[in-house]
């Protein structure tokens, strides 16, 4: 075996044990992946930490600042490399931006408190990067969506099982 794949090997098992023993690492992140351009939740993680005992406002906190700093990079992905990305990598055709402006105009810079929805979410943070939206509310919206959507399901979870 290469000492790339002794390499992988290993890093494969810290990943495994990692998922398997959660904790605010995981966590965080988990959440951080889940708020970039990569297709992944971090939900169903908070929600098992929340069953086994962690305490809810350090979860809630841990997830929402992975979750908001991710959201953070893809904002700067859109701020240096957004029309790239979109036009080179994504394939979006000029129509098809012009629909995602339109939209963006229509429902204004406020649509980013909704960067926390499925499939939405991160594009709205790169749009957000491509137009330049000023970092103080980009960071005041999306924090706050995400914070309420964390909140949200850990109290959920609680009621639940409390």
């Amino acid at each position: 075996m290469s000492h790339f794949d002794n390499t992988f090997l290993t890093y494969t098992v810290i990943l495994h044990d990692w998922l398997n023993q959660p904790g605010y690492v995981a966590l965080f992140c988990t959440s951080f992946l889940a708020s970039t351009l990569v297709p992944l939740g971090s939900e169903w993680l908070l929600v098992m930490m929340l069953t086994v005992g962690y305490e809810p406002f350090s979860t809630v906190a841990v997830a929402t600042a992975g979750n908001y700093l991710g959201a953070v990079v893809t904002y700067l992905i859109g701020i240096r490399g957004g029309r790239w990305l979109i036009e080179r990598v994504m394939r979006v055709s000029p129509e098809q931006q012009e629909r995602a402006h339109n939209y963006y105009r229509r429902y204004g810079v406020f649509s980013l408190f909704f960067s926390w929805l499925p499939i939405v979410g991160d594009p709205l943070c790169l749009l957000g990067g491509i137009l330049r939206i000023d970092f103080a509310l980009f960071t005041l919206l999306v924090a706050s969506g995400k914070l309420a959507r964390y909140a949200v399901t850990a109290w959920l979870t609680l009621s639940a099982t409390g």
